[in-house]
């Protein structure tokens, strides 16, 4: 089941909260290859901080499968240079339970948490708005689009665990934070590593509204979501329950629509399936869904496009008649092309910057315009 390789950390290629990025010579290559040094990763907060020089234990099974995604090591260890044990305090929440590295953290509904009380007694969102995305990628120009309408709203980033479980993997979460574009995240289920841990998706919305005081909630798997090609066999699917999730507490439920006037796969041009199949078979009715109105876009917007996501509207339009369960909401683009160009982190989904996938950013960009006016 893993790759199991030992290696001596040779270079630091980067740092940031509770993530470091190493170069690492391995004792023996991948199955296949020649090849002994490699990118790997290491959680500073579960494993400690590799120095050079420092030997290392590392999963290399993603390297080994020569995964598009996730194509680096993972350090599971510094055998001569293990962390101190945690300093004694409150917090008996497991994630990532029974794996070998299962971490203990103190959840915010935790019985020993200092909001215990407060989450006890919440139920209600306060018509909260929850935009739901299925892609991390969405998260920056959601965000984008929000503060089109109104920089002052604060915003909480809900992490599910569908994808990375580690929220400090995400290097877009960490710039949106430094930028002060979000106020804080919560990870919640078997993901960890975020300002607040929480055990559901409900407590992690309660908790964005109730202990963040946030103004609006966007939930998002992390980097690396999973899909088999079936119906329903991606990690993006429990969209359709976030948005429930949102519904069943009182806030607002917003349907980010994954787009893409780029993507040569026919289930994921225009609409992607990955937003049709939860929103037609598990969503309930009456979610809000912004639709993005490219034809308010200008000549000069679209020049900077390539290809030009005006593509996809017929294609759209026959899709939209399946969401009729729904609220759709037509969005003007007017300026969302130039927030989206003032994000401070990188803006890429699926290997694909902005001019080359437009659709894809200006749709979720609409969502969080959208959000914001409700």
């Amino acid at each position: 089941m893993i790759h199991w390789r030992k290696g001596i950390v040779v270079a630091i290629r980067s740092t940031r909260p509770g993530y470091t990025e190493v170069e690492v010579e391995l004792d023996q290559p991948l199955p296949g290859a020649d090849e002994t040094g490699i990118r790997a990763i290491a959680y500073t907060d579960a494993v400690g901080h590799p120095e050079v020089g420092e030997a290392v234990i590392v999963n290399v099974s993603a390297l080994a499968k020569r995964l598009g995604t996730g194509g680096f090591g993972l350090i599971v260890a510094l055998p001569d240079a293990l962390p101190a044990d945690p300093p004694p305090g409150p917090g008996h929440l497991v994630k990532d339970r029974y794996s070998p590295l299962q971490t203990m953290v103190l959840g915010v509904d935790d019985q020993e948490s200092d909001h215990h009380a407060r989450l006890a007694e919440a139920d209600d969102l306060e018509a909260m708005p929850v935009v739901v995305a299925d892609l991390h990628s969405a998260l920056p120009a959601i965000i984008a689009g929000i503060r089109a309408v109104d920089e002052s709203l604060s915003i909480a980033y809900v992490l599910s665990d569908g994808a990375a479980l580690p929220a400090p993997f995400s290097a877009a979460v960490a710039g949106l934070k430094e930028a002060g574009w979000l106020a804080g995240t919560i990870s919640t289920g078997q993901s960890w590593g975020a300002d607040f841990e929480a055990v559901t998706i409900h407590t992690g919305l309660l908790a964005a509204r109730h202990v963040m005081g946030a103004d609006i909630a966007v939930v998002a798997q992390g980097p690396g979501n999973l899909g088999t090609g079936t119906k329903y066999g991606y990690s993006g699917l429990v969209t359709g329950e976030h948005l429930n999730a949102a519904a069943l507490l009182g806030g607002r439920p917003v349907g980010a629509l994954r787009m893409s006037n780029a993507d040569a796969r026919g289930r994921h041009f225009g609409i992607s399936h990955h937003s049709l199949t939860p929103l037609t078979e598990i969503a309930r009715p009456g979610v809000t869904v912004p639709v993005p109105d490219f034809a308010t876009l200008t000549d000069s917007e679209r020049s900077q496009m390539d290809p030009d996501p005006g593509v996809v509207e017929e294609t759209v339009a026959g899709q939209l008649e399946a969401l009729g369960m729904h609220r759709l909401v037509n969005v003007d683009l007017t300026g969302l092309w130039t927030a989206l160009r003032s994000s401070p982190v990188r803006l890429s989904t699926m290997g694909r910057k902005l001019p080359a996938d437009a659709a894809s950013f200006l749709a979720a960009a609409a969502a969080g315009r959208c959000a914001a006016r409700l």
